[in-house]
């Protein structure tokens, strides 16, 4: 399970409003202060990311508390795959077919392949809402366990 920590912001009858801190991979190199990347995560150090979860039935959430979210590992794989896999197979697969099954010049070729790249991406998102999948309903909410 990937976890996160999660202000609630606010309860709604159905839905919990939650908060995180969005965080940059620079937060621990010694070279922040002289690195380009390390400067420009300082400057944007307070972003926070807030979507809506469906409540739990058990337990009682009030806004202000902590909790953590849950979200399975091969969800995460499995997403990633698609969105990351679906575009770049069909702009190289176009590439491959237009160049050595029909012959086509090489700025045709270019212009097919990003042309079915955008598709693919178009066609991602019309077939994501199409099937309601959404990040936010694979998560599991929980109260955040304090260590004593």
């Amino acid at each position: 399970m990937i976890r996160e920590h999660a202000h609630i912001v606010a309860v709604e009858a159905n839905y919990l409003l939650v908060s995180t801190q969005l965080k940059t991979g620079c937060g621990s190199c010694q070279q922040q202060n002289t690195c380009g990347a390390g400067i420009i995560s300082k400057a944007f150090s307070d972003r926070r990311a807030e979507f809506r979860i469906a409540k739990p039935e058990q337990g009682q959430f009030r806004a202000g508390e902590m909790v953590e979210l849950l979200l399975p590992e091969t969800a995460l794989t499995k997403l990633s795959l698609l969105l990351y896999g679906t575009p770049l197979t069909a702009l190289l697969g176009v590439a491959v077919l237009t160049t050595s099954a029909l012959q086509w010049p090489e700025g045709a070729v270019i212009l097919a392949s990003l042309l079915a790249f955008g598709l693919s991406f178009w066609s991602l998102k019309r077939w994501l809402k199409k099937h309601d999948l959404r990040v936010n309903q694979l998560l599991t909410i929980q109260p955040l366990q304090t260590s004593a």
